[in-house]
C-alpha cells in the first residue's frame, strides 16, 4: 500500500515539475498598459522620449512630481515649458488657472492627451469628436504634419479603434500642426480630422494634441515614425526649461510593495512559486496530527472581585462603616503614593497644592476632601450619608485625574 502511494506522490512530483517548465519557458507577454511613466520601457511608456530630452536638453530638462497648482507656487519667474503626455489630462479649476496665468506670462503648456478639460476647451473656442474606423477588423489611422517645412511623410498607426479629433477651432487664432485620417469605408470615402494645434494665449503659447502614444516607446522606436514626434517636438520653445510632468500618469511611477521584484523577475517568480507549492506538498502530506488531542482545560475564575463585594456588604450590613471609611481612606492614600507618585507622609498646605496640580483638580476641592478625610478620621461613628459622601468625591477625584 505504502509503495503504490509513494509511486503517486512521484508521478505527481514529475507532472507538475513538467508544468512549472513549460510555464517557464513560455514567452512574456507584452505588457501594453499605457502607464505613460518616464522609467517604463514597456511599449506604452516614456523611457525613449526622456532618454532624448536628456540628450537633446541637458541643460534645460527637469523632472516634476508634484502637482502643477502645487510646483507653479511662488514660481512667477519660472519660464519654460510645462509637458504633460498621458492617456488623459483632466486639471482642476484651480490647477487650470493657475497653468493659464503661467502661460499668459509668456510661457507655453504642452499637452498630449486623448482627453481634454471643458473648461480648457471652453477657453481656447475648441470642441471634441471621436473618428472612428469600423469597416477593418484592424483599423488603422494615418497621421502627418501639415507644415510642409518639417518634410513629415504620412505614419501608419494600428493600436487604437478610434482617433480624438478638434472638430471646432478659433480659426482666426489657431494654427493646425497635425491631421489624421483614417481608410476608406464601403463607399469609397475618407475622413479625417484635426489632431495637434497650436494656439497663442496671452504672451504665451499653448499646443495641444490628441495623439499621446506619438511619444511612447513603442512608437519612438519605429525608425518612419521618429520623424513625426521630432515634428512635434520642434514646436517646443527655443529656450527656457523643460518641465516634464510625472504627476498626470496613468501608471505608477514607483512601486511600494516588495512583491513587485519577485513577481516582475522570471527567475524569482517561480521560485517564489516553488516555495509556496513545496509549503502546500508538506501541509498535505506531514500535516496530520500525529498525537491525540488535548483536551482543553477550562481555567478558574477569577472570584477576587466577588469576594470583596461579598465582604464590604457584611462590613455595610453589620454597620462597620467606620472600618470601611478608614479601608476607602488607606486605599485612597494608597491610589495617590502609586498613581501621582506623592508620599502622603506629610499631608500640609504644600501637599495639597502639589496634588491638586497633578491630578487635575481645583485646589479647593482638593482642601475640601482631605477636611472631610480628617473630620471622618477624627469620629468614633460614621453615617451612611457621610460615607457616601466620601465615597463621590474619592470618585470625583480619581475622575479628574483620568482626564473624564
Amino acid at each position: 500500500m505504502f509503495k503504490k502511494g509513494r509511486a503517486y506522490i512521484i508521478i505527481s512530483v514529475i507532472t507538475v515539475g513538467l508544468l512549472l517548465l513549460l510555464e517557464y519557458n513560455k514567452p512574456k507577454k507584452v505588457n501594453w498598459f499605457p502607464s505613460y511613466v518616464t522609467h517604463h520601457k514597456i511599449p506604452y511608456g516614456t523611457y525613449v522620449l526622456n532618454e532624448l530630452m536628456e540628450d537633446f536638453y541637458p541643460e534645460r530638462l527637469q523632472q516634476v512630481t508634484r502637482p502643477p497648482f502645487e510646483f507653479l507656487q511662488n514660481r512667477e519667474d519660472l519660464e519654460g515649458t510645462y509637458f504633460f503626455v498621458n492617456e488623459s489630462v483632466y486639471f482642476g479649476e484651480s490647477e487650470l488657472n493657475a497653468l493659464l496665468d503661467w502661460v499668459d506670462q509668456g510661457n507655453t503648456l504642452f499637452v498630449a492627451s486623448k482627453g481634454f478639460d471643458e473648461a480648457l476647451l471652453d477657453t481656447l473656442h475648441l470642441a471634441e469628436e471621436y473618428l472612428y474606423s469600423t469597416e477593418d477588423l484592424e483599423p488603422e489611422f494615418h497621421h502627418k504634419l501639415v507644415n510642409p517645412k518639417l518634410a513629415s511623410k504620412e505614419i501608419s498607426f494600428s493600436k487604437n479603434y478610434n482617433a480624438q479629433t478638434f472638430s471646432k477651432i478659433d480659426t482666426l487664432n489657431t494654427v493646425v500642426l497635425g491631421e489624421v485620417r483614417k481608410n476608406a469605408d464601403s463607399v469609397q470615402s475618407t475622413s479625417k480630422g484635426i489632431n495637434a494645434i497650436k494656439q497663442p494665449f496671452g504672451q504665451g503659447t499653448i499646443v495641444l494634441s490628441s495623439f499621446p502614444e506619438a511619444f511612447t516607446n513603442y512608437f519612438i522606436l519605429k525608425e518612419e515614425h521618429r520623424n513625426y514626434t521630432a515634428g512635434l517636438l520642434s514646436y517646443l520653445p527655443a529656450s527656457g526649461a523643460i518641465l516634464m510632468d510625472n504627476h498626470y500618469k496613468s501608471g505608477k511611477s514607483f512601486y511600494t510593495s516588495p512583491m513587485y521584484l519577485f513577481l516582475n523577475t522570471k527567475e524569482f517568480k517561480w521560485a517564489y512559486y516553488l516555495v509556496l507549492i513545496g509549503a502546500l506538498v508538506y501541509v498535505i502530506f506531514e500535516g496530520k496530527r500525529k498525537q491525540r488531542a488535548i483536551p482543553v482545560v477550562t481555567p478558574l475564575k477569577n472570584q477576587t472581585l466577588a469576594f470583596t463585594r461579598t465582604i464590604a456588604d457584611m462590613y455595610f450590613e453589620n454597620g462597620e462603616q467606620k472600618q470601611i471609611t478608614a479601608h476607602k481612606i488607606a486605599y485612597f492614600l494608597d491610589y495617590i503614593r502609586m498613581r501621582l507618585h506623592i508620599s502622603t507622609q506629610t499631608m500640609d498646605e504644600a501637599f495639597l497644592n502639589r496634588l491638586a496640580i497633578r491630578s487635575n483638580n481645583d485646589p479647593t476641592d482638593v482642601q475640601k476632601l482631605f477636611k472631610l478625610i480628617a473630620k471622618l478620621q477624627g469620629k468614633t461613628q460614621i453615617s451612611n450619608t457621610e460615607l457616601e459622601e466620601l465615597n463621590k468625591k474619592i470618585e470625583a477625584f480619581k475622575a479628574k485625574v483620568d482626564g473624564k
